[in-house]
């Protein structure tokens, strides 16, 4: 198992801070921020909830003890339905990305990387900034600061039971797939948020990163952790399994840990042994690749 190497324990201060604002609506930030000098590494925590749901409060447990392990977290709001569609979220993120790295010496952060992990349709939005940091849709927000240098670039990336590929949990959840069956109920409540978010399937198709690169699409492939239960009924299998074969086949690094069990709130509570382990190997595997 691998194991993080830090050690220490810090107190935590918790704070939320506007990042970005669309006329009279800011968007916040709740930032988690270990006491000390550092440098602390940042991730960037997206929220889950079939992209149109939660909000920065969605993972205050887990990141609290990200933080306390010597991990300063930004878990950020953005626009969802019925505000915004596809792929407004991306914009806002996108922005929170490089509002982070600008941050980073205030922070006492390690300048110049940023990652990004999250859960559920948080988990598909990291992957895919992080494997395309520079589509123009995504990087559209200047940042208010002027610090124009500063890219989207991700320095790595965990996934928590992603929903992977958009346009087959859509008809995973319709019960228009051979491969696998939904639960009962499914389409009812999945539907109706895919069709709020992404509008038509020709955008869920156009977002599934294991679709674009089957489709030859160059993309940057950060390092990636996968952390997922090995049954989550609203998140199909098939796709996961492609997704990591695609990224390999591609060329990228990831690691994936699939723990025994149904379940999609790996990090729900952080005293489970499960969530403590997923919480030391994400430790460990930020330190290794942000510093």
């Amino acid at each position: 198992m691998v194991t993080s190497k830090q050690a220490t324990t810090y107190e935590v201060d918790i704070e939320d801070v506007e990042y970005l604002r669309h006329g009279d609506t800011p968007l916040l930030a709740r930032l988690f921020r270990p006491r000390g000098t550092g440098p602390f590494p940042i991730m960037v925590e997206l929220h889950g909830g079939a992209w149109v749901r939660g909000d920065r409060h969605n993972g205050n447990l887990a990141n609290e003890a990200l933080a306390r392990n010597g991990v300063i977290v930004a878990a950020l709001d953005f626009r969802v339905p019925p505000v915004a569609s596809y792929p407004a979220s991306f914009a806002d993120i996108h922005y929170g990305i490089r509002w982070c790295k600008s941050q980073a010496e205030a922070w006492n952060g390690v300048p110049g990387k940023v990652g990004a992990m999250g859960t559920s349709s948080g988990a598909h939005q990291a992957m895919l900034l992080g494997m395309r940091p520079s589509d123009p849709r995504y990087a559209a927000l200047p940042l208010s600061n002027g610090a124009s240098a500063l890219d989207g670039t991700l320095g790595c990336v965990i996934m928590v039971s992603p929903v992977i590929d958009p346009l087959g949990r859509y008809l995973y959840a319709k019960g228009l797939r051979d491969d696998v069956t939904p639960p009962e109920g499914m389409a009812d409540r999945v539907g109706p948020m895919h069709d709020l978010y992404w509008v038509t399937e020709e955008a869920m198709a156009e977002a599934a990163p294991a679709r674009a690169l089957a489709a030859g699409e160059s993309m940057e492939l950060p390092p990636t952790l996968c952390l997922a239960r090995s049954y989550e009924e609203a998140h199909p299998r098939p796709d996961l399994d492609e997704f990591i074969a695609q990224y390999r086949k591609a060329g990228g690094p990831i690691d994936v840990k699939i723990f025994e069990g149904e379940g999609e709130r790996l990090l729900e509570n952080p005293t489970t042994p499960v969530a403590q382990e997923a919480l030391e190997r994400m430790t460990a595997f930020i330190r290794q690749h942000l510093g």
